[in-house]
C-alpha cells in the first residue's frame, strides 16, 4: 500500500478505555469460567480510529481524557505503538472493557462500563484542546491544524449530548472536516436539523439510522433514501451505512455505493468499525475518490476480524483484501 503525503488528522475520544480480551470455551451462568490468557489494548473508538492511521502512514494525533493508574496504562499501551497522543486530565479513573470471544460458538461477549464522570470544567477543557489544534492556519507549515477531525465513541457520563455539535461547529468554522462515529443523544443531537452543524462523514448503523428516522428501512433503497434526506437537509456530506454482516452502503450526494462482507476466518468482531473508519478516513484524506475509498475501508474492516480483541487491522492483510472487495454502485 503507498504511503504519499498525509493529511494532518485529529481524532477524539471521549471515554476511552483499557480494552482487555480474552477467550472462553462456553460462557455459562453461576460456574467460576476459567478464561485464557488476556490481552490488553488501548480503546475506545478514536483511540482504534488513530491507531489504524498510523499503521496506514497518517499523521495522526489522538486526544482523549484521562486519569488515574489506568488511564497511564493505556498512555503506556499508545507510546508502545507509537501513536502520538494529547492527554486531557481528569479527576476520575479511565474505564476497561472487558470481552470473551466463545470459542464453541464464535460469539463475542462485551462487557462495556460507564467511564468516569466528566465535570463541567473537564468537558470544557477537552472542547478547549480541539480548539488549541485549529487555530493555526490550514496548510501552515510549521503549524498543526488538522485536515480531518475524527470524533468516534459515546460520550460519558456528564457531558451533555450537544457536545459533538458543538465540535462540529469548531470544525467547521476551522474549514476541516468532520468525522463522527457515535450512538444514541449524541448522534441525535448532532445531526438535528437545528444543530447548525454539518457533518463530513457519519457512520450509523442500520440500527442507529432506524432510531433516527423512525422508519423501518427494510430495504436497500429505504436506506439509500434515508441516508440521502440526511445529506439533502444539510446534515451530512457522506453517510456510511454499516449493516453488519451484510456488508455497507455509502451514500453522497452524488452517489452510491454497495459492497458485501468479505468472508474470512473470523477471529473477534470486535474493532471491525472503527477499522472502517480508519480506512475509510485515510483513503479520502490521499484524495481518492468515495468509491475507491470505501474499497479500503471495507479490506480495513475485514482484515480486523482476523485479530482477536482490539488488535485491529494489520496493513499488510488490508492491502490483501483489497483486491477482494467489490463496489456496486447502485
Amino acid at each position: 500500500m503507498s504511503r504519499i503525503a498525509p493529511s494532518r488528522i485529529l481524532t477524539l475520544t471521549m471515554n476511552p478505555a483499557l480494552d482487555v480480551s480474552t477467550s472462553i470455551d462456553r460462557v455459562e451462568p453461576v460456574h467460576k469460567l476459567r478464561c485464557g490468557p488476556a490481552q490488553q489494548h488501548p480503546g475506545g473508538g478514536g483511540i482504534n480510529v488513530a491507531r489504524v492511521l498510523h499503521r496506514l502512514g497518517a499523521q495522526v494525533c489522538a486526544l482523549y481524557p484521562a486519569g488515574g493508574a489506568v488511564g497511564q496504562v493505556l498512555g503506556r499501551l499508545l507510546d508502545a505503538e507509537g501513536v502520538p497522543r494529547q492527554v486531557v486530565p481528569i479527576a476520575g479513573e479511565t474505564r476497561e472493557s472487558f470481552s470473551a470471544h466463545e470459542l464453541s460458538s464464535g460469539q463475542d461477549f462485551r462487557f462495556v462500563l460507564p467511564g468516569p464522570a466528566l465535570s463541567e470544567a473537564e468537558a470544557q477543557a477537552c472542547l478547549d484542546a480541539v480548539a488549541g489544534w485549529l487555530e493555526s492556519a490550514p496548510g501552515q507549515a510549521d503549524g498543526r491544524h488538522p485536515d480531518w477531525v475524527v470524533a468516534s465513541g459515546g460520550l460519558p457520563p456528564g457531558v451533555l449530548p450537544d457536545f459533538y455539535a458543538r465540535v462540529a461547529r469548531q470544525v467547521q468554522a476551522a474549514g476541516a472536516r468532520f468525522v463522527l462515529d457515535t450512538n444514541g443523544p449524541a448522534l441525535a443531537r448532532t445531526l438535528a436539523v437545528d444543530a447548525g452543524a454539518c457533518v463530513d462523514l457519519v457512520k450509523p448503523s442500520l440500527r442507529e439510522l432506524r432510531e433516527l428516522t423512525g422508519l423501518p428501512l427494510a430495504s436497500e433503497a429505504e436506506q439509500v433514501a434515508a441516508a440521502r434526506t440526511l445529506i439533502h437537509d444539510g446534515r451530512a456530506r457522506l453517510v456510511a451505512l454499516s449493516l453488519g454482516e451484510d456488508g455497507a452502503l455509502l451514500v453522497s450526494a452524488q452517489g452510491a455505493w454497495r459492497a458485501a462482507a468479505l468472508q474470512v476466518a473470523v477471529a473477534s468482531t470486535i474493532g471491525a468499525g472503527d477499522s472502517f473508519v480508519g480506512g475509510l478516513v485515510w483513503a479520502l484524506s490521499q484524495g481518492q475518490d468515495e468509491a475507491s475509498a470505501f474499497a479500503h475501508a471495507m479490506a480495513a474492516s475485514a482484515a480486523a476480524l482476523l485479530s482477536q480483541g482490539t488488535a485491529l487491522c494489520d496493513p499488510a492483510d488490508v492491502a490483501r483484501l483489497l483486491a477482494q472487495v467489490q463496489v456496486r454502485p447502485l
